[in-house]
């Protein structure tokens, strides 16, 4: 028995043998881990899977005797893009513990912390300064779940994958167990694996990225903007051309009308007298109201302008928000 291989005065064994023995009476349906003790995985207390149930079989033997080291394997965090993977990984467990931390390894790739080396966490050797004694395996693994998602600021072990490539190694986690060690640890990684599988949903579909919906739908809104602002620059100058035809109509019909009064009253042709002093007073007063007319239309093309820019940068500077 392991009790008997190790001294259980000593502080490390006896909190380890303790997490043992609580591990296996409440499982979790998120993660399972087990130290590579040959009795703990014995005829009596190996594990065999089916239907998602723990159920009991023969086992031929233990594994190495080192309960200090543990194989374990989680399951990507619900609502995220490593939802239904299962993620396999190795625990060494200090001659101090529990008052050092563990050090962490991952034989699977996810695209969130490298496979085969040491991950730099705040529960893990890299921060001895936050650990606490009172903390387990258990706990571990939880806080591991947690951090499969955030953001890895460059921390050692770490990598920065999109959602599409994690999505991908979550899917191809499910395939089979990763490779490693001898063919004793290889059986225990393989039966972790086949539970884990039964307990875990498949792999959700990736949903459209709303980044880029909101991107595509922003530069839609700006481009009709563009659009509306070019066919209202192109009707003012439409109504512009207008005021000056009938302004220029409406002189000419001026003239012909003073010139005909002018014969009718003096019996002689004074068309050029007429002229030289109905026209200018004519088209200047056209002329006003032609430049009036400019004015107002110039003015709202300005106010109409002023608003779309003011709309078009607030589109953009939601859309960069949402970036």
């Amino acid at each position: 028995m392991a009790e008997d291989r190790y001294n259980r005065r000593n502080p490390a064994v006896k909190r380890i043998l303790q997490e043992v023995k609580e591990m296996q009476a409440n499982p979790s349906d998120d993660f399972l881990s087990l130290p590579l003790e040959g009795d703990f995985v014995s005829e009596e207390q190996s594990w065999f899977f089916q239907e998602g149930v723990v159920f009991h079989k023969f086992f031929s033997h233990g594994f190495q005797d080192n309960i200090f080291e543990w194989q374990f394997a989680i399951l990507g965090p619900r609502d995220t893009e490593f939802e239904g993977g299962i993620y396999h990984g190795r625990i060494q467990l200090p001659a101090e513990y529990p008052f050092k931390p563990p050090s962490f390894m991952f034989l699977t790739p996810n695209g969130r912390f490298e496979t085969q080396t040491k991950i730099c966490l705040s529960i893990s050797n890299y921060h001895p300064e936050h650990w606490q004694p009172s903390w387990s395996v258990r706990t571990a693994l939880v806080a591991l779940i947690a951090f499969m998602s955030t953001n890895p600021n460059g921390a050692l072990g770490s990598l920065d994958c999109n959602k599409e490539v994690r999505r991908e190694l979550a899917i191809k986690s499910r395939e089979t167990a990763p490779t490693y060690g001898n063919s004793e640890r290889q059986m225990l990684i393989d039966e972790i694996h086949q539970y884990l599988l039964n307990k875990s949903p498949p792999v959700p579909q990736l949903l459209p990225n709303p980044t880029t919906e909101s991107s595509d739908s922003a530069v839609g809104e700006i481009d009709a903007i563009s659009a509306t602002e070019d066919l209202l620059n192109q009707q003012i100058e439409d109504r512009v051309v207008e005021a000056e035809n009938e302004t220029g109509a409406a002189a000419d019909a001026g003239r012909r009308s003073v010139s005909s009064t002018t014969e009718m009253k003096s019996g002689t042709p004074t068309v050029e007298v007429g002229e030289q002093h109905q026209r200018p007073r004519v088209q200047q007063s056209f002329q006003d109201r032609a430049l009036t007319w400019a004015a107002i239309w110039l003015a709202i093309a300005i106010l109409i302008l002023l608003m779309k820019k003011f709309l078009k940068s607030k589109i953009v500077a939601e859309s960069i928000s949402d970036l």
